[in-house]
């Protein structure tokens, strides 16, 4: 009897909560910019579900996101210590994401990894209010709910939030067809070993940030100017393992680049493009932060 019981509170728990699991996941992956500390403040949050009685529940949703979003709060807090440390510079952890991610735009350009590091100078309460106004379209009284902040403190939130990202955020090109074909070209280019290509894919001032964790050769420090950069991306593809083949991969919102070998990705790179010329490169080889992209 007791373990027939045990099945049905179990039953009660897990449906409500896989239902919510997708936006639980998103919420918290733009708060902390991390798959990894994503998927430990899910489960910590599925745990405090699993001890509460859901019929004691009026609104399943709001409960899951407000522990989400408090939890990834704390996490995001002591994790900012952490990346004090990081050797070299730091990077979002790149993530699959659907072509048709979000139906639009809104939700694509916020998972993208060029806002994810504007969001990173923003405070924690301010990071979160932004992802749940901006990204998920919560009403500020419902977001001072899942903060415990009364709802004028969190409209100044959103507000000092907004201005910051405005202020510090690239306007980059959104088309998908343009951000498909010059992505297209940057990989052959970078197949070919061929630097002219590479050059003509690159914007003049074009910046690359590498994130090898101190785990790869990666640069730690930015380099800038289309000849410094083709050159290093040609030396960076040479250093591949033997047998190392890329793709092209919906990543972050966009289409990217990504290096693997014998089913391990090695690496994982965005563009970010300005008049069909790429921009900023981000270059992710720390190996810690590629698991999650499965090929």
């Amino acid at each position: 009897m007791d373990r027939v019981v045990e099945t049905v509170v179990g039953a009660a728990h897990e449906a409500p909560f896989v239902k919510h699991r997708g936006l639980l996941y998103a919420v918290a992956y733009r708060t902390l910019g991390s798959a990894k500390e994503a998927e430990d403040v899910v489960q910590e949050a599925w745990l405090r579900w699993s001890r509460v009685d859901p019929a004691t529940v009026v609104d399943t949703e709001a409960f899951l996101v407000r522990v989400t979003i408090r939890l990834a709060i704390d996490e995001l807090r002591s994790a900012r210590v952490r990346r004090e440390a990081y050797l070299g510079p730091w990077l979002p952890e790149p993530i699959l994401t659907r072509p048709d991610i979000a139906d639009g735009v809104l939700l694509a350009d916020s998972v993208s990894t060029a806002l994810l590091l504007v969001l990173e100078t923003l405070s924690p309460l301010e990071r979160a209010v932004f992802v749940l106004r901006e990204a998920f379209g919560y009403p500020y009284g419902e977001i001072a709910q899942f903060l415990g902040r009364g709802e004028p403190a969190v409209r100044q939130l959103a507000h000092r939030a907004r201005k910051a990202v405005e202020n510090r955020r690239h306007r980059y090109d959104s088309d998908p067809v343009t951000r498909q074909q010059v992505t297209e070209r940057f990989l052959a280019a970078c197949s070919g070993g061929d630097i002219t290509a590479l050059v003509g894919v690159l914007a003049p001032n074009v910046t690359m940030v590498s994130d090898g964790g101190g785990f790869t050769g990666a640069p730690r420090k930015l380099i800038h100017g289309s000849d410094l950069v083709s050159r290093a991306i040609v030396v960076l593809s040479r250093q591949q393992p033997v047998g190392s083949t890329g793709a092209i991969l919906h990543l972050n919102g966009g289409p990217g680049v990504v290096v693997h070998c014998d089913g391990t990705t090695v690496l994982a790179m965005t563009l970010h493009l300005v008049e069909g010329l790429v921009q900023t490169l981000h270059v992710v080889s720390n190996p810690q932060k590629l698991t999650g992209i499965a090929l």
